[in-house]
């Protein structure tokens, strides 16, 4: 094997491990908003504020010991990455409020869709017929989803979450494109949505929440490592291979949710969601297999 074929196989290794630390610490993300009791913006003022603090103190402690330090915004394409997980953490939370955990989790799933959409339009990565054939059976089960909506009052819930999971396969496209270290960029984009939620809690009466040291955990520890990881995954691995990775929140957030406040998902919830989980662990199946064939032929025509 080449130096060049073997540096590939790390690197994608190495891709799938950040990302997979990523995706699993996310996992806790909703149950720890739900578990500080509070009013959205109490919630979204203290997730991001905490995360802002967070980030800032470990990258001024990174600068101070090594100069490879990253960028906080690196360029262009880190503004608009920026505000892409901005605008994500405002849509996200206003759909934790409006609409159920399943739901919020199954619909988010969705992003590998529009990951695929937009890496083929913009970075010419032509999908398999295997992963246009997945997407039309995940756009399937969004649609049971949302059609269960409504009338329940979570349609607009349900909206929020097909905006975030938008928001993020773009963030992660235009990182893919620029191939640019995104971790602290992820971190520092929560400056827009601390803004909003400075000026509707300012408004509304005041900080209003039971348990704040959930959601300020939350912000200080599971934030920074997930969205780092995350962020930093398309350096390594394509942008649907970092978007299978919200699988993992996918599958475990509804237990978690399930196991703390016995949240039940409606029939119609199940039925898409088990459509989406099905689609994506067969496609990701797919994926492994084509990828091991791959460095199995590359291994043989540069042999070391």
């Amino acid at each position: 094997m080449s130096s060049n074929t073997r540096k590939g196989h790390t690197d994608h290794q190495k891709g799938l491990l950040i990302t997979a630390i990523g995706g699993l610490a996310l996992t806790a993300d909703i149950p720890l908003i739900r578990l500080a009791h509070g009013e959205a913006w109490t919630i979204l003022l203290l997730r991001t504020g905490s995360t802002l603090v967070a980030a800032l103190i470990i990258w001024a402690i990174w600068r101070s010991l090594s100069r490879n330090a990253p960028q906080l915004i690196p360029g262009w394409s880190g503004l608009a990455v920026a505000i892409c997980y901005g605008l994500t953490s405002l849509t996200f939370v206003t759909a934790v409020y409006h609409t159920s955990t399943a739901n919020l989790v199954f619909i988010l799933a969705f992003s590998t869709v529009f990951t695929g959409l937009l890496s083929w339009l913009f970075l010419k990565e032509r999908p398999h017929l295997a992963t246009v054939l997945t997407m039309l059976v995940m756009i399937l089960g969004v649609l049971i989803i949302v059609g269960g909506s409504i009338g329940t009052g979570h349609l607009f819930g349900d909206f929020m979450a097909l905006c975030s999971a938008f928001l993020i396969a773009l963030a992660i496209t235009i990182s893919r494109a620029s191939g640019k270290d995104m971790g602290f960029t992820s971190l520092i984009s929560v400056v827009l949505p601390l803004a909003v939620a400075v000026f509707m809690v300012s408004g509304e009466g005041g900080i209003q929440v039971s348990a704040p040291w959930w959601i300020i955990f939350n912000g200080a520890v599971i934030m920074p490592i997930s969205f780092f990881c995350l962020a930093n995954g398309p350096k390594y691995i394509s942008g649907p291979e970092v978007a299978m990775f919200y699988l993992l929140e996918t599958v475990l957030a509804p237990v978690w949710v399930w196991m703390i406040f016995a949240e039940t998902p409606t029939r119609d919830s199940l039925i898409g969601g088990a459509i989406l989980i099905v689609a994506l662990v067969a496609h990701s199946a797919w994926q492994l297999h084509e990828g091991r064939k791959r460095r199995a032929t590359l291994a043989v025509s540069h042999p070391a």
